[in-house]
């Protein structure tokens, strides 16, 4: 432990900040310092190291052989020492912080917090809406729902819902469709960040190779679905999405047909970690309620 006196440990932070994420920029947004601080603490380090750890080249900071074997090093001991502090925080078995997407949030999960309160009322919810897949080993999270293929690193995920898509429009809209085809007709409401495109629905609808007019592109789903209840257009949903609408009536799925998309709803846990009561709870929870939602897609 004494060689550790001799180097900075805001040193050793910005070496491996650097030399995990590759540029002065990513380091210094994640140390949430500015990029000179970064190089200031980077060029200290060196000179406690008696060590060059980065050669400086046109394509930015490349680490030597001797320092990628450092950062190598710092990175492992700095992800134990950030899963012995996340541990601790997560002592109080009274407070569950689960980390979602926002739309998930706030399309579906929001709706149904009370009946949580209800059922565990000694269990006190934290959500961290981020679009960012969060290591719960390494921060304050207990738990995570994330969209996506499931094959995410050093992370257990388990899946709770295959992703199905389907077109949704305003009731006053689907007055018009008396078969697929008239949906052609319609004006499209398009998610510039959706992880998938129209084909996937229209070839399960046997309308390969058909294409819909684009009237509004935006880049969050939730307002996707806020034109479509507004009757704008068309869009191209998913049930976690579209559920509470379809449900209010504010929308309708026309025909029935769902397409599944390869990408489900999955748990995002501590891998090799035995899961806290709280968390087997709230997961047996989010089943539940995702089991009421599925009876509005027989």
């Amino acid at each position: 432990m004494r060689n550790l006196n001799s180097v900075h440990l805001n040193g050793l932070r910005a070496l491996e900040a650097v030399g995990r994420l590759g540029s002065l920029q990513a380091a210094a947004e994640e140390l949430g310092v500015s990029i000179g601080a970064v190089s200031q603490q980077v060029i200290k380090a060196e000179a406690q190291l008696d060590h060059l750890v980065f050669e400086r080249t046109p394509k930015g900071m490349v680490p030597t052989e001797a320092g990628a074997r450092l950062v190598a090093g710092l990175t492992e001991g700095f992800a134990r020492l950030s899963q012995t502090v996340a541990a601790t925080k997560r002592r109080d078995d009274s407070i569950l912080t689960v980390s979602v997407a926002p739309v998930f949030a706030a399309r579906w999960l929001v709706y149904r917090l009370d009946r949580f309160a209800e059922r565990h009322p000694d269990i006190n919810l934290r959500m961290d809406a981020t679009i960012k897949l969060v290591n719960p080993a390494l921060c304050d999270v207990d738990i995570g729902i994330r969209v996506g293929t499931g094959t995410w690193p050093d992370v257990k995920a388990e899946l709770l819902l295959p992703q199905e898509v389907f077109p949704v429009c305003s009731p006053a809209m689907a007055q018009r469709l008396k078969q697929p085809a008239d949906l052609l007709q319609l004006p499209a409401i398009l998610d510039a960040n959706a992880m998938f495109t129209w084909d996937v629905w229209t070839h399960e609808a046997d309308l390969s190779g058909a294409t819909l007019e684009t009237r509004h592109v935006f880049n969050d789903a939730s307002l996707c679905l806020d034109a479509a209840i507004a009757g704008q257009g068309v869009m191209l949903a998913w049930q976690t999405l579209a559920g509470h609408a379809l449900k209010q009536g504010q929308l309708v799925a026309p025909f029935g047909i769902r397409a599944r998309t390869g990408f489900g709803h999955y748990f995002v846990t501590s891998e090799g970690v035995r899961e806290p009561k709280k968390v087997r709870d709230f997961k047996a929870w989010i089943r539940a309620e995702m089991a009421e939602t599925l009876k509005l897609f027989p």
